[in-house]
């Protein structure tokens, strides 16, 4: 498959059949069951009768693994930033379907406390403040939907569990630009966060901070929301 994608990606045109064969050394009749699999998923288009070219699912890939690696270089500066004025951890959250997925942090070493915010680690987005920025962004009859769909799982006892709570609370943070998570996924930590935008205006992550409870300090808002416009500002953003 892969000598087959490298094959195709040195020609301008679509290939025929027998010429993939060729360049790859593959039999004809495995390079065509190949290229059929790949057809099917969207990796090779089939432009007419044993003709191939790359098909579209590589481009939306590309884009994808682009914008994530160019997005996670273009925040840490501004994270670490943050990090620096409050002491406090800083996650970089993108969506991932139903859930949030932690891409980045900077860890603030100050506490035994356990913090969720792991690279890597996921959590529903009814209650993160990250996921809650996307819930405003999907807006009423989808929020509606994800409630139907998710049923509002609790991780502990403050989660929002009923959709008109989580209405409410998605109406606060419309009106204020900040998503807040107390101690909503994990006891004993509370999170603020505020979103990322890239050139199109797509809100594409959230940027949040998440402390102790005995820490929290709700003044850090107007600084994170700050700290995420830069953010934007360098991915392309432009306010209208």
């Amino acid at each position: 498959m892969m000598k087959l994608l490298d094959a195709l990606a040195r020609h301008p045109d679509p290939v025929a059949l027998k010429q993939l064969a060729l360049d790859t050394g593959l039999h004809p009749s495995t390079a065509h069951r190949i290229l059929g699999a790949m057809t099917q998923s969207g990796f090779v288009e089939r432009t007419e009768p044993g003709v191939y070219r790359l098909g579209i699912r590589l481009l939306e890939l590309g884009s994808l693994v682009k914008s994530r690696i160019s997005l996670r270089e273009t925040a840490m500066p501004f994270m670490l930033k943050l990090h620096a004025a409050t002491g406090e951890s800083v996650n970089l959250g993108i969506r991932a379907g139903d859930e949030i997925v932690y891409v980045e942090r900077t860890s603030s070493g100050r506490s035994a406390v356990r913090v969720v915010h792991i690279v890597g680690a996921r959590a529903p987005l009814h209650t993160t403040a990250t996921g809650k920025l996307f819930l405003v962004e999907d807006g009423s009859e989808r929020t509606r939907d994800y409630a139907r769909r998710t049923g509002l799982p609790a991780s502990t006892a403050a989660s929002i569990t009923a959709l008109p709570v989580l209405e409410k609370e998605l109406d606060k943070v419309r009106r204020h630009g900040v998503a807040y998570d107390l101690e909503e996924i994990e006891n004993g930590v509370r999170c603020i966060a505020a979103g990322i935008r890239d050139d199109t205006g797509e809100l594409i992550a959230g940027l949040s901070l998440s402390t102790p409870s005995e820490r929290f300090n709700p003044d850090w808002a107007p600084l994170i929301r700050e700290t995420a416009d830069e953010i934007s500002r360098a991915m392309g953003y432009v306010r209208r």
